[in-house]
């Protein structure tokens, strides 16, 4: 897939490379984005493959990327961008709760995450944020990660079975929530049907489901809650 480039005619400017597979947001945040005086958007990509070799071509001074991108996972483009350029901040904008994907974001190498829903009055201010080298979270995710290091988080929010899960095995679970089957979830993720075999497993015990038909059952009323922004638990 062809990389689009806008013109840059500033180069004081501070660049941003936008990674989401939906055309019409990335038009709608280059726009956002390019109004600002001081940012300009040198590229977008709208899966894995042209995010890297985007990121090879511009050097960006801020990638902002999404969690979903069609094909390969989003969380799998934070970590090896983070391994391959480890100056190159990265913010995470998604559909996707906070409370279930942003620490793994953080985790992942990432330097902030905003919900699609914010987008409008927090996404310009976390751009900031992160390009002044700060780390920016939503105030009940502060809260949630301040009580989690003090051992009171299961005092003051409800756990989510999904959070026992590691970064594999929720990537597995959601693809199972969107109806994929064995075989198409070990090529979308490039791995073996023996290995998503295994997770599946690992997801059984962890969450305690008793056979493949409750796993459908459960990821796919996951998934569902979670595209209608409510925390399913």
């Amino acid at each position: 897939m062809p990389i689009t480039t806008p013109e840059s005619d500033n180069p004081a400017k501070r660049t941003i490379l936008i990674v989401d597979d939906h055309p019409v947001l990335r038009r709608g945040l280059t726009a956002l984005i390019n109004f600002e005086p001081d940012f300009e958007v040198c590229a977008e990509a709208a899966d894995y493959p042209t995010a890297l070799k985007a990121i090879k071509i511009h050097q960006p001074d801020l990638i902002i990327v999404d969690l979903e991108l069609g094909g390969r996972d989003g969380l799998d483009l934070v970590k090896d961008t983070k391994n391959r350029y480890p100056l190159i901040p990265m913010l995470v904008l998604t559909m996707h709760d906070e409370s279930v994907y942003a620490e793994r974001s953080l985790r992942a190498g990432a330097a902030g995450y905003v919900t699609k829903q914010q987008l409008d009055e927090t996404l310009l201010v976390a751009i900031r944020y992160v390009l002044a080298g700060e780390i920016y979270m939503s105030d009940q995710l502060q809260t949630q990660l301040a009580t989690k290091c003090l051992g009171q988080s299961n005092h003051m929010a409800p756990h989510s079975p999904q959070n026992s899960l590691t970064d594999r095995e929720l990537q597995v679970f959601r693809l199972i929530g969107e109806g994929r089957t064995t075989r198409q979830i070990a090529e979308n993720l490039s791995l073996s049907i023996k290995t998503i075999e295994s997770h599946r497993e690992h997801i059984k015990c962890k969450l305690t489901i008793k056979n493949a038909a409750q796993l459908a059952q459960r990821a796919t009323l996951w998934v569902e809650s979670c595209n209608s922004g409510l925390a399913y638990r």
